[in-house]
């Protein structure tokens, strides 16, 4: 006998013992789990269709292991407009045994197995962690104090690594760089703060340089070799 069922917005075409995985459903592991939407169900040539669902029908399935299918990566760039969005999705699966098809209201056979110790444990337990947290508390401020202490000089020597320009400007009255095709007002800006000011800084550029910028300013590579080639053109004008 099989049966179809929908569950997480998607169909599956089951029977007794099969393993699937499905989006994620909150039980434990070894629980049973009720899939009441059954599309339809059959035996060989015989089968009955449900309108939507068919009444009285349920397929129940034990909860084998939780966990996530590999990660899926989006990658958005939108050319010449310095924007790139790069987001990871990883989606929370269950994997399910299907122990029973059941029909015409019958209800299931196997239950979730009991864990009379582990509830009778678990009050005695949570007294003696709730004593532990309330010993550790003043260890743990007093330490993360401590730690906040050292990460101070740490993180004020970044901030001031940060704030410095990649490149130093040079003297003298800087150049319209928003005159190079692709650098607006905005760009201008972006790299004077880096201390690119001059048609003679942009055409000198190594292959390093760009590197440098590439990974520190919203500027892709082949953007600033084109403002670079743009420059030296520029900068034979001056």
């Amino acid at each position: 006998m099989f049966a179809v069922i929908k569950t997480g917005g998607k169909q599956y075409r089951v029977a007794a013992n099969d393993l699937l995985k499905i989006e994620k459903v909150e039980a434990q592991v070894g629980d049973i789990v009720e899939i009441g939407t059954v599309l339809a169900h059959g035996e060989g040539e015989n089968v009955t269709f449900g309108a939507p669902f068919v009444d009285g029908a349920l397929v129940t399935a034990e909860v084998v292991e939780q966990g996530k299918n590999r990660t899926v990566i989006a990658f958005k760039k939108r050319r010449r407009q310095n924007s790139r969005r790069k987001i990871g999705h990883r989606q929370l699966l269950t994997t399910v045994r299907i122990s029973e098809i059941l029909l015409g209201g019958a209800k299931p056979a196997k239950k979730a197995a009991a864990k009379p110790e582990a509830r009778a444990e678990a009050p005695a337990k949570a007294e003696v962690a709730a004593e532990a947290k309330a010993e550790a508390a003043p260890k743990e401020a007093k330490a993360k104090k401590e730690a906040k202490a050292e990460a101070a000089p740490q993180e004020e020597a970044k901030a001031e690594t940060a704030a410095a320009p990649l490149f130093k400007a040079p003297k003298g009255e800087p150049d319209d760089l928003t005159v190079i095709k692709g650098i607006g007002p905005v760009a201008a800006k972006d790299l004077a703060e880096q201390g690119i000011v001059t048609f003679a800084q942009l055409a000198k550029l190594t292959d390093k340089d760009v590197a440098k910028i590439d990974e520190h300013m919203p500027f892709s590579a082949d953007q600033i070799k084109d403002w670079r080639e743009q420059a030296k053109e520029l900068a034979k004008k001056k």
